[in-house]
């Protein structure tokens, strides 16, 4: 049976957007598009009936939400395939159940009831930080959202040799017939050895060469099963989030990955991948490496 693609889905403008973005995505997958909306709403609506007698029932409310999600993408990508479930739990730990058997788990970058100025909502910062497959956070800005500008970028860091996030990125580019801008952040420490002997002559360039190198080694394996795709390698100077917050601004998907830590929070997120799940001006792949 074919892994879905899951939306997290409440009824909220972010939420049918990440869902209008997951349906072209099934579609160019060839997935079925799996709509969820799970919320505790069991545990409220006797307080809230108490109160209230003509609010509707909440089981109502949840198959109206997949429902219209589910419509709303139909009209969109005719013929996908589209599923739907309402389920009574957490929001947070039934999309990370889900995450086990899918292909990609996309959210939106805000809840409904979220505070409007907020960069990130709980939800999909958390799902982000523990799905066990790809997690997808769809934000920015209108060119990044609408895919116009036939590019994925994607950030390779110490451990990215043949990740998880490498083949990704290469399969999203070669589905898409899109270029590949691999990009790779080094800096030359502040406090460094004059008389290191890798260093003679031009410290900055031994940096430089190294974090070429890197990017070498990485690509390597991808490269060879993805013929077809068009990689733009790139070295920088800088810190990686700020290098790559600058790349997504002319990217229609940045694709990063993200250690797993096994403790009982699950996967927490590093420095870059929180920075641009945050403020990056199109959606943001985080996909986990595998141990």
């Amino acid at each position: 049976m074919e892994s879905p693609l899951v939306v997290g889905v409440d009824g909220s403008d972010p939420s049918f957007q990440a869902a209008d973005w997951a349906a072209d995505e099934a579609l160019r997958h060839g997935l079925p598009l799996r709509l969820v909306y799970a919320s505790l709403w069991q545990r409220y609506e006797g307080a809230a009936l108490a109160t209230s007698l003509s609010r509707p029932d909440g089981q109502v409310f949840a198959e109206n939400i997949v429902g219209t999600a589910a419509e709303r993408v139909m009209r969109r990508t005719p013929g996908l395939k589209v599923v739907t479930d309402a389920l009574p739990e957490d929001t947070v730990e039934a999309l990370l159940r889900e995450s086990r058997n899918a292909f990609a788990l996309v959210t939106g970058s805000r809840g409904r009831g979220e505070i409007a100025g907020l960069l990130l909502g709980s939800v999909s910062l958390s799902v982000a930080a523990r799905a066990h497959c790809p997690a997808i956070v769809v934000r920015g800005d209108k060119a990044g959202l609408a895919g116009t500008h036939e590019r994925i970028t994607l950030g390779v860091g110490d451990a990215d040799i043949d990740s998880a996030a490498v083949r990704f990125a290469f399969r999203e580019a070669e589905l898409r017939g899109c270029i590949l801008d691999v990009v790779c952040a080094w800096r030359r420490p502040a406090h460094e050895t004059a008389d290191h002997p890798l260093l003679a002559g031009d410290p900055a360039r031994y940096y430089e060469v190294e974090a070429s190198t890197r990017l070498d080694a990485a690509l390597k394996s991808a490269i060879r099963d993805h013929p077809g795709v068009r990689v733009r390698r790139a070295t920088v100077e800088g810190p990686a989030r700020k290098v790559l917050l600058a790349r997504s601004e002319a990217a229609d998907l940045l694709v990063v990955g993200a250690r797993r830590r096994h403790h009982e929070f699950g996967m927490q997120l590093g420095r870059v991948a929180h920075t641009v799940l945050h403020h990056a001006s199109c959606p943001v792949a985080v996909v986990p490496r595998r141990s």
